[in-house]
């Protein structure tokens, strides 16, 4: 795994395109991966013609478009991410939103597939987990698909949920059956600890992660991650088995125990930078 340099407090999105260039062309090359059509393209469109003056029509019509719109109502507030203050306390750091930092990954103007956008939807109850903390989905990049992975930091603090875990293992299936490029968007707490039983234990969960990056990256597919904040404890292990790591400098931090847990097991009092920070990783201890 290689540091790359460090990067200003103002992250240039074009530094991590250039990464990603260079991997494409060691590696992409031996996947074609852009070379199917898509399968719509061959088939005309089969159709009906249902009469839309009967009032069955309309009564159809009209109970659909409120679902519709009871779903856009959904998926909005969803998209909004853990809410005001959190919000203001992550932009207030000078952090984009998750979804700013998608929008400014991918090539302009391109779509972006997001993967289960209504997961822990309703799940825990009163606890509202937008997205599961998580947001997923195929975007292009430098003309290539990829799969994006990014924590949102807004909701717990990035935490991994158990339902989090399940839609990050998923995006991963789903980029190492299509030879899509992992790009790892990190800004995690790591694990829930109040949920952490249902996080760490079996072959499925939070460590399965790691070992889909390890295995991915043996096949060639390659792991990019770019730490955009705090990565501690399991969030420190993404960019750890990562081929290429970027870290925001004076943002990004990689420790398993942050500052305060230090200083409760040692006496010692540090701060964030010194422990875990771009300087210090990219000098020291990559």
């Amino acid at each position: 795994m290689n540091f790359a340099p460090i990067l200003g407090k103002s992250l240039n999105f074009q530094i991590i395109k250039n990464v990603f260039k260079q991997r494409q062309i060691s590696v992409f090359k031996r996947f074609n991966i852009n070379s199917r059509a898509h399968h719509s393209d061959g088939f005309s469109v089969i159709g009906s013609e249902p009469d839309r003056h009967s009032a069955e029509f309309k009564d159809n019509y009209s109970k659909m478009q409120a679902l519709v719109n009871d779903l856009k109502e959904v998926v909005c507030k969803i998209s909004r991410g853990g809410g005001e203050k959190a919000i203001y306390r992550h932009t207030s750091k000078g952090k984009m939103l998750v979804r700013e930092r998608i929008a400014n990954l991918i090539d302009t103007g391109s779509p972006f597939l997001e993967i289960g956008q209504l997961a822990a939807y309703n799940l825990y109850g009163s606890e509202e987990v937008p997205a599961a903390g998580i947001v997923t989905g195929v975007g292009i990049i430098r003309g290539v698909k990829c799969m994006v992975i990014a924590n949102d930091a807004t909701v717990k603090g990035g935490t991994y949920y158990p339902v989090t875990v399940k839609k990050h293992l998923r995006a991963q299936e789903i980029a190492q059956e299509n030879k899509l490029p992992c790009i790892y968007l990190v800004d995690s707490g790591g694990a829930n600890l109040p949920r952490q039983a249902d996080v760490f234990p079996d072959v499925t969960h939070f460590g399965r992660i790691f070992y889909n990056q390890a295995v991915m990256s043996a096949q060639g597919i390659p792991q990019i991650a770019v730490v955009m904040g705090s990565c501690t404890a399991g969030g420190a292990y993404v960019p750890a088995m990562a081929d290429e790591s970027i870290i925001v400098k004076q943002q990004g931090t990689i420790f398993l125990g942050g500052p305060p847990l230090v200083k409760a097991a040692t006496g010692e009092e540090i701060d964030a930078e010194d422990l875990g920070g771009a300087d210090l990783h990219c000098r020291k201890s990559g």
